[in-house]
Parts: C-alpha cells; structure tokens; sequence
C-alpha cells in the first residue's frame, strides 16, 4: 500500500463535545488496521461560532482533503442543503451524521439508526416487538422509529411532551411503513400499558441532566428497556428497569454501532466491532463512566 493512501483526515462537527469519545474510536481502529487516521474535533462552542458557520466549515474540509465528518448537535438537519447528495437512510430520516467526500461530491449518510439496530440485536435478539414505546421525538429518537420499524417492530407509539412532534413524528413514519403502524402520545403511563419495550431517546439521565425520564413504578418485568444515554452508562432508568427484573439494553452500543457504521464508510473498510466496543468500554471505564 501507498505510505501516503494510508493517512486519513477525519472529524466531528458539532457543539459541546469535547468529551466525545468517537475520535478515540476511530483512531485506535484505524491503528489497529495499518491505517494513519487523525480524527479532529471541531467544537462550534470552543470556537465561538454557531451553527451559520456550517457553510464555511464543509467547503474548509473539501478543499483541505478530509475524507469525511462526522456531524452532531446542532448540525444534523441544517447540513442537508449544503451536501450533493443523500442516500436513502439519510433522506427518510431527515438527517445526516456523517458525510463522506468522494470525487469532489459531499454525500450524506446517517448511522444513528443502523447503530442502535446494530447494538440492540447484538443484546436482544429475541426482543417481543409487538407493542414498543419511544420516549423521545427528536433526532436521535427519530432515527431509532425508523430501525425499530425495519426489524419488525408491529405498534409503535412516540411519546413527547411536545405533541404536535410527536404526531409529526408518527404521522411521517405511517407514511413509510404503513398506516396505523405508528402512534403518538404524550401520557408515558398510557402508553406502555400492554407495551413489550421501551426505548429512551431524551438527554435526561445524562450527567448533566441526572433523574428517571418517567415514574419507575410503570416499568416492569415485562418490558425490555433500551438507553441510549451513556454518560453515564449505567444511568438512572437501566438501574431501575434491572431492579424491577426487566431486561436492558445500555447506550454504549449504540454509540459503538455508529462508529462502526461512520468507519466503514469513511475508509471503506469493515471495523472488528468487538475490538471497538471492548476500547469503548474501556475508555468508559477510565474516565469513571
């Protein structure tokens, strides 16, 4: 191989995210690999700058040769405009969090969905979908609606305190998969009443937002549990679905699924997701996550 065809530049747009762990992911795959991979962060809120510099920071990226981005919070929906092309997950979703240049074009894809399917199949392959509840209609919820109705999920109800999201939400996905196929809701309780799963797609029960995103009471043996919160990873709702005998699912593997999926199609490559989920979880661990 060409020394220099084996250096990438990569990164991650977004605000706020110094402590993420993605470039620490993708580098140490990329050494494991034979691959000399610089993952850069570009943090809209150490720069001072807001999302009106998007524009700027992808034409940059192009021109200096980054092989692709990664992108987050605030970014997911206001990069559209500015790419050359979608693929499909990305346009259904209506966001992108992770572009690849090829050949001078911006193309836009989206892992969010991919890596949460990806890491709850590889916790619960038997999971009951009969009945699953999504707390949470915003980007990230989003994207898991459209996994969990791909593998088979036969009722989805969306609960948000904003019900006109929520039935936005509900009504886009009925448009894709069937009608009837999703509801909306603003009630928790009356929702997962009958419900298999529950599926927490809010910040809250992160360090800086810490609590339980509903009452513990509704949460039983029943019912599976899925995070997607993972500072930390052992949050409030897992330790009280576990105690209430409920089989549970952590937001660690979905973070390690979109990694998988963003480095595959920034290198081309297939990531050895055990050797990047074991690094994960140890970088969770030092940092007393």
């Amino acid at each position: 191989m060409n020394p220099q065809a084996s250096k990438m530049l990569v990164g991650l747009i977004g605000a706020g995210i110094q402590r993420s762990l993605t470039p620490a992911m993708h580098e140490e795959e990329a050494r494991c690999q034979g691959l000399a991979l610089h993952y850069q962060l570009i943090d809209l809120d150490a720069a001072g700058v807001g999302v009106d510099a998007l524009p700027t920071l992808i034409e940059a990226a192009r021109t200096i040769g980054f092989a692709g981005l990664n992108i987050t919070y605030p970014c997911k929906q206001a990069v559209i405009p500015l790419l050359d092309e979608l693929s499909d997950e990305a346009r259904a979703m209506g966001a992108v969090n992770t572009v690849v240049f090829r050949d001078g074009r911006a193309i836009g894809h989206n892992t969010d969905g991919s890596g949460w399917a990806w890491g709850f199949k590889r916790t619960l392959p038997q999971a009951d979908l009969r009945r699953v509840v999504l707390l949470g209609a915003g980007g990230a919820g989003s994207a898991i609606a459209h996994a969990v109705l791909r593998l088979g999920a036969a009722k989805l109800v969306i609960v948000d305190r904003e019900a006109d999201r929520a039935q936005a939400s509900a009504a886009h996905l009925n448009s894709h998969y069937g009608e009837g196929r999703v509801a909306a809701s603003t009630d928790a309780a009356q929702a997962l009443r009958g419900a298999s799963g529950l599926i927490h797609a809010t910040p809250t029960g992160m360090d800086k937002l810490p609590g339980l995103p509903l009452a513990a009471e509704l949460l039983r043996s029943e019912l599976w549990v899925a995070e997607i919160v993972y500072f930390p990873l052992d949050t409030e709702l897992l330790r009280a679905a576990r105690a209430r005998g409920c089989a549970t699912v952590d937001g660690g593997t979905m973070a390690v699924g979109q990694a998988i999926g963003a480095f595959e199609l920034f290198t081309g490559r297939s990531a050895d997701a055990a050797r990047v989920e074991a690094h994960f979880r140890r970088l969770l661990a030092a940092r007393g996550a």
